[in-house]
């Protein structure tokens, strides 16, 4: 995935793309996997990093949506099911089963989510993680050692996944990139250009170089989650607005506030969400939250109140009760909610994702959620492939590996994040001595690392590092900028770049950091 070879490609070609995708999130990743398998000529133009937006600060869960079943929306949860386990097939380095217990403080409540979660395995199939079972409450304790014992009756066991959404979107473009497609980040598209009266040109520009492309193509995906308005009002600044959003927060803590391998579900907060406190790399995840933004911003803040409302009810299931002084890090995620589904052009694909076709033919696809990344991506790049006049074919990506597909990934150790690209990082490793230093005393992570991500992994700024092609900044925000430092002095000579650009880099890390920090204020 080298970056000049991408842009060779563009200079090169003086045909018609068939598909540009723009955004590089979970979505438009899967739209490029799907149309560059299917033999489709495919771009994907991503404004910033691939996944830098909502797709990398997700609650780390690949799952059904056990919440689905209570609204009685079994079709979906069918749909997700299957995905989930398809996820799983392709990626396993990358996903993971998880056990997830639902502690029981009433005695009604473990037949009521026994009984949901029973319907949960039956949907699930062969897809199956592992079925589910009631727990005594001597079995609760045993399995979360930390859990409030206070009024503890029992608890229900179930199975669903987990993984590192980051790492898998850059797999995600690397398998697109085995398939031929030609993917960028930090290349914008800056306008939308028609030809009677449909679209067939964008005009990108290169944030690196200050040079400008003018691309055309059969048809324009828009796969910009909660910025999909703005692509479409470069074609129509009247466009109605499409898009909603809602903020989901996390916090970040220590194992010790969850000791053991299996995970809490408390199925109904204050507000009325799943709660999930997650074992997660070394680190615990605890959220989310659901609350209504105006301002759609490419680095979102919690609010405080969010942090407190989190706190609150971890307290209320935990022994250890955790304070804002033991957040390590946090972090916010914007979910695109569709809220208009009534236009004439617009296609209802399931009641979770949404395919709107414009009068001049952007094809915009937003909703949905990361375990069904896949099925969004088949339905859209069919749609596509209808309205350009592109020849049908068949969709093959159920089963299609993912890049660095192992399935025993666990025998690489630190490095297994990597999959089957573990043992070439390795050898990068070992050939030479500053390449096996560690980046920081708290961080299991060496130098090479860093290396290989700017030459495997189109990693071009401190921050693509240490917060997508390693978690550090999701993980241990003050510890990610103490590494800063050494991270850019390598990435410099990596990309042959001088002090005034690492000083810059350290800059604008500590400032996007800042959000990852308690205490600031929001």
């Amino acid at each position: 995935m080298n970056r000049t070879e991408m842009i060779d490609r563009i200079e090169s070609r003086n045909q018609v793309w068939d598909i540009v995708i723009i955004g590089g999130g979970a979505t438009g990743a899967g739209c490029a996997i799907e149309a560059s398998a299917l033999g489709y000529r495919t771009l994907l133009l991503e404004k910033y990093d691939f996944g830098k937006g909502t797709s990398s600060r997700s609650t780390k869960l690949i799952h059904g949506g056990v919440r689905y079943l209570q609204q009685g929306n079994v079709k979906l949860v069918l749909e997700t099911l299957h995905e989930r386990g398809l996820l799983l097939q392709n990626a396993p380095h990358i996903v993971s089963k998880c056990p997830f217990v639902i502690p029981n403080y009433k005695w009604w409540e473990f037949s009521l989510y026994g009984a949901g979660l029973t319907l949960y395995d039956i949907l699930s199939g062969k897809y199956s993680f592992g079925h589910s079972r009631i727990l005594s409450r001597k079995k609760v304790i045993d399995m979360i050692p930390n859990i409030e014992t206070s009024g503890l009756k029992s608890g229900v066991l179930y199975y669903d996944g987990q993984f590192d959404e980051a790492r898998l979107i850059i797999n995600m473009a690397e398998t697109a990139v085995k398939n031929k497609a030609v993917i960028l980040n930090y290349f914008e598209v800056k306008e939308l250009i028609k030809s009677n009266n449909k679209i067939d040109t964008v005009i990108a520009l290169d944030h690196e170089t200050g040079r400008q492309y003018r691309i055309k193509a059969k048809i324009i995906i828009n796969a910009t989650g909660v910025f999909a308005d703005r692509i479409r009002q470069m074609e129509d600044p009247d466009a109605n607005k499409m898009i909603s959003a809602s903020q989901g927060a996390h916090i970040v803590l220590n194992r010790s506030f969850l000791p053991g391998d299996a995970a809490l579900m408390v199925p109904k907060t204050e507000d009325g969400r799943v709660l999930f406190a997650i074992p997660w790399q070394g680190y615990l995840v605890v959220g989310t939250t659901d609350t209504p933004v105006n301002n759609i911003e490419i680095e979102p803040r919690p609010f405080d109140y969010e942090i407190e409302f989190i706190l609150k009810h971890a307290r209320q299931y935990l022994e250890k009760d955790p304070c804002e002084n033991d957040i390590l890090s946090m972090f916010a995620g914007l979910r695109p909610l569709v809220s208009i589904k009534s236009e004439s052009k617009t296609k209802d694909i399931s009641r979770e994702h949404f395919i709107q076709v414009s009068d001049g033919g952007l094809l915009t696809i937003t909703g949905g959620k990361w375990t069904t990344y896949r099925k969004m991506a088949e339905d859209t790049i069919k749609q596509a492939a209808k309205i350009a006049g592109l020849p049908y074919i068949k969709s093959i990506t159920k089963d299609q590996r993912i890049h660095a597909y192992h399935q025993d990934a666990g025998k690489f150790g630190r490095l297994s994040l990597y999959g089957a690209d573990a043992p070439e990082l390795k050898r990068l490793i070992d050939s030479n001595p500053l390449y096996k230093d560690d980046l920081h005393k708290n961080l299991s992570i060496q130098a090479g690392e860093v290396i290989w991500a700017v030459r495997k992994e189109m990693a071009l700024k401190v921050e693509d590092f240490l917060a997508r092609r390693r978690r550090t900044l999701f993980q241990d925000a003050r510890s990610a900028i103490e590494a800063a430092p050494k991270v850019a002095s390598l990435m410099a000579k990596e990309l042959n770049k001088d002090s005034a650009w690492e000083q810059g880099q350290l800059k604008e890390f500590k400032k996007i950091a800042e959000n990852f920090l308690p205490g600031n204020g929001s």
